[in-house]
């Protein structure tokens, strides 16, 4: 329990939250005792709209954010306020400001907040009439509170500069952890494969953004402020991190052959899962010192005897079965090459833990890791042609931002229609609920309904309690913190929260506070229930229609990954920098499609179309990426010969393949493509590719001796890989064409 508390006293989460309340109720506080309780709260408005966009990252894009969400919620703030006294003006500017500010979204994560903080301010606009001076006063004193929240924010920032890093970095460790015991668990022959493929995929899609994450906030502070030893020391173990991942996704297997090989050899499995379990074990304790910003001490865990205990369980079961050290069974040189992996995982895992030893990291170290990290990042790009590639009904920043200010707009009528005291509510309600997906607008409208009853109910029975204006403030910078600090991890408690801040401080204020409970509720349903119709029949972004377009994109990272690796295995040397540019976005893009098959799975029935072909074709693909990176992890595991003809010709047809899979997702196959080889080619191919290789070597002089054992074990382990990756890539291929097939039919998406 204890350490649950630390971790959340800890997290990015609630030390936002306690930022924004500081910064907001300082000068709520100092005001009052000047009986100037307006100013205090306008600055306050200032400091909240400034907050929304104070994101972790790159301190430089941290800044500017801020710096635009403070002049954007001004600038609203002015449009509104002018607008509501120009006559019929106004409902041009009202509308086109809300298109305007949801459009913005389309420049990212960090735009979308800010975005979000000018339409919280024009909402709240609605709710005064300011002019003249009066307005100039008030926009001033909302600039005042955004700069005085990011003053408060870098002096956090300043006080512990890398703190967000380490628990970014923390959190990476034991998502890395959990990932290896989920692959373990697999070694297990009770286990139900199927569940842990989604867990797997699942943790796909959070190390995918914690990887982006890192990458933004560290090699950005690197390339921008130095390279200080804290900050190399994040880095190397980030990209250890990213490797140990690839380690882990080679050891991927056709787990039902794995169990009827081992069935009678239990011991062998037993070993493995062993070996793996300690190793995240390790990884686990190693992320929670971290996060606990303790000093590291090694874990009480051996994993190099754990090592040695697999090797003689592979020894053991070579004798068990009397295979002669010629020439091994495929099971044995399977094993033999896990033991490759893992032996490697150890290495890296062992240089994750020294970079949180007394031990520095050399500049040198880190520049031989990877001399040009910057271009690891995702490029950002913030010119007008964004927005006007995005001004078409096939954009879905356009269709939510076209639904957006027409629910906005109806909410404003229904407002006024109705002689609602406080018709704002009602807007900023479906401000905060609605998202270009049906699902998460879906779980939000339940979430804050839900928040808002039970917040209105407990403040009820508060408020009936205590009229103390002393204890209600200090009740609503509570609730503040908390509220905030649930935003991003339970929306219902922080949607309590909020609701209990809001009429604590209205408790304050007037002394009909039952009526603001009433108020709050009934606005609440209203924006809601708005929010949540307008998303299911204002051009709805159902999923099954965003979906092919993730699809394709992963097949084309892993295609443009696969190639990295066939020229990797003909250059040799050290590992370039496409190489993990390729690996970057393909475990990007996977995780893209993941997640758009989750937000599938959370739409309505009859707009999940085809749920179970598309899930196999999300689970080829990460089976598609997982063995790529076996194969990618083989060849940097090991001294390998010159690539063969036949090896060039082969991964060319699993390129093929998946190209043909592509073309059939955009609908535009080319006349006079060269043909794919045929099957029975491909099964020659492979069949020739040993006794090739065979032949080579003897050619060189090698027949005899470990070398020559060696290098048949290369070739035996390649031949392996590319049949997996070709029977893959096939199935890719024939999978996309059953679903293209059967939507032509239909007629209900264009691919």
């Amino acid at each position: 329990m204890n350490h649950q508390l630390q971790k959340f006293l800890e997290s990015t989460d609630f030390i936002r939250a306690v930022k924004v309340t500081l910064a907001a109720a300082t000068p709520v506080i100092l005001f009052s005792y000047l009986d100037m309780f307006s100013t205090g709260f306008t600055v306050a408005l200032g400091a909240l709209f400034t907050f929304i966009s104070d994101i972790p990252g790159n301190l430089r894009h941290r800044i500017n954010g801020m710096l635009i969400s403070n002049f954007i919620a001004a600038g609203s703030t002015i449009i509104i306020s002018i607008a509501t006294i120009s006559g019929w003006i106004f409902y041009p500017l009202f509308l086109g400001l809300i298109f305007f500010l949801s459009l913005i979204a389309v420049y990212g994560h960090r735009a979308t907040l800010v975005s979000f903080s000018g339409l919280i301010a024009m909402s709240l606009a609605l709710g005064h009439n300011y002019t003249g001076q009066v307005l100039l006063e008030h926009v001033l004193l909302m600039l005042c509170g955004g700069f005085f929240y990011l003053g408060v924010s870098m002096v956090f920032y300043f006080i512990r500069p890398f703190r967000y890093g380490e628990l970014q970095m923390a959190e990476c460790i034991m998502l890395t952890s959990r990932y290896l015991k989920l692959r373990g668990r697999l070694w297990d022959e009770k286990t139900d494969i199927k569940k842990i493929t989604r867990e797997l995929l699942d943790l796909q899609i959070e190390l995918n953004e914690i990887h982006e994450k890192l990458r933004e906030t560290l090699i950005r502070n690197r390339t921008r402020g130095g390279s200080s030893n804290r900050n190399r020391r994040l880095l190397i173990a980030h990209i250890e991190l990213v490797e140990i991942l690839e380690l882990a996704m080679a050891t991927s297997f056709d787990y039902e052959k794995l169990y009827q090989a081992f069935h009678h050899y239990p011991y062998v499995l037993n070993a493995y899962r062993n070996l793996v379990y300690n190793l995240s074990s390790l990884l686990s304790q190693l992320g929670q010192s971290v996060e606990k910003n303790k000093k590291y001490t090694a874990a009480d865990i051996a994993p190099y005897k754990d090592l040695q205990k697999f090797k003689k369980s592979i020894d053991r079961f070579r004798q068990e079965i009397e295979v002669t050290d010629e020439e091994d069974t495929e099971e044995v040189l399977a094993l033999v090459n896990m033991f490759n992996y893992v032996e490697k995982q150890v290495e890296k895992i062992k240089v994750v833990e020294r970079s949180f030893t007394n031990l520095t990291p050399s500049r040198q170290e880190l520049k031989r890791k990877d001399p040009e990290l910057e271009k690891l990042l995702t490029p950002q790009h913030y010119s007008l042609i964004t927005i006007t590639q995005n001004l078409s009904f096939s954009s879905t920043i356009f269709r939510h931002a076209l639904r957006l200010t027409i629910t906005i707009f109806v909410g404003f009528i229904i407002g006024n229609l109705l002689t609602i005291q406080n018709t704002y509510w009602i807007l900023l309600t479906i401000v905060v609920i609605m998202r270009p997906g049906y699902g998460l607008t879906k779980k939000r409208s339940f979430n804050r309904t839900l928040g808002t009853l039970m917040g209105g109910v407990i403040a009820f029975g508060i408020i009936s309690v205590i009229h103390n204006v002393t204890v209600l403030g200090i009740l609503a910078m509570s609730c503040m913190v908390l509220g905030f600090s649930f935003s991003q991890r339970n929306y219902s408690i922080a949607a309590t929260f909020v609701t209990l801040y809001v009429i604590f401080v209205y408790g304050m204020l007037t002394p009909n506070v039952h009526d603001v409970i009433l108020y709050r509720i009934t606005d609440t349903l209203i924006g809601t229930t708005l929010a949540f119709t307008a998303n299911h029949f204002l051009w709805p972004s159902w999923e099954f229609r965003n979906l092919p377009g993730f699809l394709e994109n992963s097949i084309k990272a892993t295609r443009d990954y696969i190639r990295e690796i066939s020229n990797y295995y003909n250059l040799k040397g050290e590992v370039p920098l496409s190489y993990r540019l390729a690996r970057k976005h393909a475990f990007i893009e996977i995780g893209n499609l993941m997640a758009s098959f989750q937000r599938m799975t959370q739409e309505p029935k009859s707009q999940q179309k085809q749920l179970g072909e598309l899930y196999e074709l999300v689970v080829l693909n990460h089976t598609l990426l997982s063995s790529a990176a076996s194969l990618g992890a083989f060849i940097q595991s090991r001294q390998t010969t010159k690539a063969s003809e036949t090896f060039n010709a082969i991964a060319e047809a699993i390129i093929q393949n998946l190209d043909n899979a592509i073309r059939q997702l955009s609908e535009s196959p080319k006349q006079g493509e060269e043909d794919i080889e045929t099957e029975n080619q491909l099964n020659l191919r492979f069949t020739e590719l040993k006794e090739i290789r065979e032949r080579e070597l003897k050619a060189l002089g090698n027949a005899k001796g470990e070398d020559f054992k060696f290098r048949m074990e290369e070739a035996q382990l390649v031949i392996e890989h590319l049949i997996g990756l070709t029977n893959l890539s096939e199935n890719i291929n024939k999978a996309v064409g059953k679903i293209e097939k059967k939507e032509k039919t239909a007629g209900i998406l264009r691919f």
